[in-house]
Order: structure tokens, then C-alpha cells, then sequence
């Protein structure tokens, strides 16, 4: 099946304010939304280029179902490295490992007190054929992918004469909108609401990767990542009831709230880039549901 590119742009209105969703969860029903924009020198790749492609990360990572997805349609092996994985989820497989193991990954898993340890040995490790890609895809690989999405949006914005943009995205790792702010028109703005740490740790991961120009931090509190939140589920409801649009249960509810509303008083019309990720909505969801018992 072939990529729908460019992904395109849905008109919305939430609580009373029209805004832009750009649609990249529809791209490929299995490579979508960030992913498949961090994957996309990958995807472009010849299946010769590696034999074996390692990663690490959460159980029910996003990235990790789009490498696996990835990997079978190379005909490449997936090794992904995990913590020990709870006695739950080994009695009863579900969401994007469900999938990914599908899919033919192979899981390691490593003891929370090592787990560290072995991340550092797998970053040295030199293996012919073999590829390791950061947790999350946070890799400078992803840069190529972010061009085209940044010159995707640049020309749907002159296509539609808007003046002032303001375009939204969540940072897991931070890399998309790092790379997307390097390629957008230099008077569209980007914003972006951290998920993993705070401003500061986000700045320093930035850092380690480029000197800049950095998107702007909309401020948040800090809160445990992928831990399930009553506000958060309130949001993603409310979000497919007005919109019609699914989006995800992790990265989404937290953008709109701290992001989206924060900016709903401003002229500029808002761009919210859909990263993708409902396919891990069905073990979240079962979280949430476990949780109201």
C-alpha cells in the first residue's frame, strides 16, 4: 500500500474555535503520524541496506510497533530491548506488542537494575548489518522525514494565503519538532508541550543535537508519562466527539490541554501536526478502565 502524501489538512472546530489538524495518522495504517516521519530514510531505503535493526524502549511504544511494521516489510530482523515486562502483561499480550511480536520482533528483556547498563553497551555495540535506533526514533536519521513534512506544511500555508501560523505538535524525545522547526518557513511558529521530564531536560536534549532554532515550550506540569489521568481521558473524549477525529490517549490530551487552549486567543490559525499512536489506545483504554474500578 502506498504512503498517502501529502497528508492532508482537516478543518476542525473545537469549543467554539476553528483550527487546522494536519492528518498524518492517515498516512499508512501501519507506518503513521511521527513515526513514519522519523522512519522515512528507512522506508526509502533498499531492504539490502541492514539485516538486523535493534531498539529499546517501552512495551507499548509507538515506535516500537512502526519499527517492527517497518522491519517486516525489509524483511529485516527486529531485536527490541524492554524492562522485565509485569506478570499482567505476559498473561494476557496485548496492544502494539500484541502486534509487534505479530509482526516477528524478538524481546529481550532486562532487569530494571541493568536495564541502563545494557542501552549503553547496545549504543557501543558493532555489528555488520546491524542498525540501532534510539528509543522513540530520537535519531538524526529522522531530519529527512521532518523536511518533508515541514515543506508539506509550508506549501499547504502559501496554498491557503494564511499570514500567521502557529503549528502545535507534542515532544516525547523532542526530535520531530526539533527537526520540523529547522525546515519550517521561518515566520511560522512552533510550539510544543513536553511530555518526558520538563523544559529544562527538554533544552538539553535539543542541545545535544543541534544548536538551534529551538521550538517554543508551552509550560505544563510535569506528570508521569503514559500514566493514566482522568483530565487526559476527559480531553481525548471530548476531542472525537467534536472533532470526529481519534487521537491519542498519551501525547494528545496533554498538547490540547496545556498547548492548543493556551493559544486559542491568539489571531493565528493553529496547526495541530497528528502524530499518530491510536493504535495504542486499546491497552490504555484498559487502563483507564481498570483504573475506575
Amino acid at each position: 500500500m502506498f504512503p498517502r502524501l501529502p497528508s492532508r489538512v482537516d478543518l476542525v472546530k473545537f469549543r467554539g474555535r476553528s483550527l487546522y489538524i494536519k492528518r498524518d495518522d492517515l498516512i499508512d495504517p501501519c507506518l503513521c503520524g511521527n513515526k513514519y516521519r522519523k522512519l522515512y530514510t528507512l522506508i526509502q531505503s533498499s531492504s539490502n541496506t541492514h539485516k538486523k535493526v535493534i531498539s529499546y524502549g517501552g512495551a507499548q511504544s509507538n515506535a516500537m510497533f512502526s519499527i517492527a511494521c517497518l522491519c517486516k516489510q525489509k524483511g529485516w530482523e527486529f531485536h527490541y530491548y524492554m524492562k522485565t515486562l509485569p506478570s499482567y502483561l505476559k498473561d494476557n499480550v496485548e496492544g502494539n506488542l500484541a502486534q509487534a511480536l505479530e509482526l516477528g520482533m524478538h524481546i529481550h528483556e532486562v532487569s530494571h537494575n541493568r536495564y541502563e547498563k545494557k542501552i549503553e553497551e547496545l549504543k557501543h555495540l558493532e555489528e555488520e548489518g546491524s542498525l540501532l535506533i534510539s528509543q522513540g526514533g530520537a535519531d538524526a536519521l529522522a531530519s529527512e522525514g521532518l523536511e518533508l513534512l515541514a515543506k508539506e506544511i509550508n506549501t499547504w500555508r502559501s496554498e491557503k494565503a494564511i499570514k500567521n501560523l502557529s503549528v502545535v505538535l507534542p515532544s516525547g524525545t523532542g526530535s520531530s519538532s526539533l527537526y520540523l522547526k529547522a525546515f519550517l518557513h521561518k515566520d511560522i511558529e512552533l510550539y510544543t508541550v513536553v511530555l518526558v521530564g520538563d523544559e529544562e531536560f527538554q533544552l538539553e536534549q535539543w542541545k545535544r543535537l543541534s544548536k538551534g532554532p529551538y521550538p517554543k515550550i508551552l509550560p505544563s506540569p510535569k506528570k508521569k508519562f503514559a500514566k493514566p489521568y482522568a483530565q487526559y481521558l476527559q480531553m481525548y473524549q471530548e476531542l472525537k466527539k467534536e472533532t470526529g477525529i481519534e487521537f491519542d490517549l498519551i501525547y494528545a490530551p496533554k498538547t490540547w490541554i496545556y498547548g492548543i487552549l493556551e493559544l486559542f486567543e491568539q489571531e493565528s490559525e493553529i496547526l495541530y501536526v497528528h502524530t499518530g499512536g491510536v493504535s495504542g489506545n486499546v491497552s490504555m483504554l484498559k487502563r483507564y478502565a481498570h483504573k475506575g474500578r
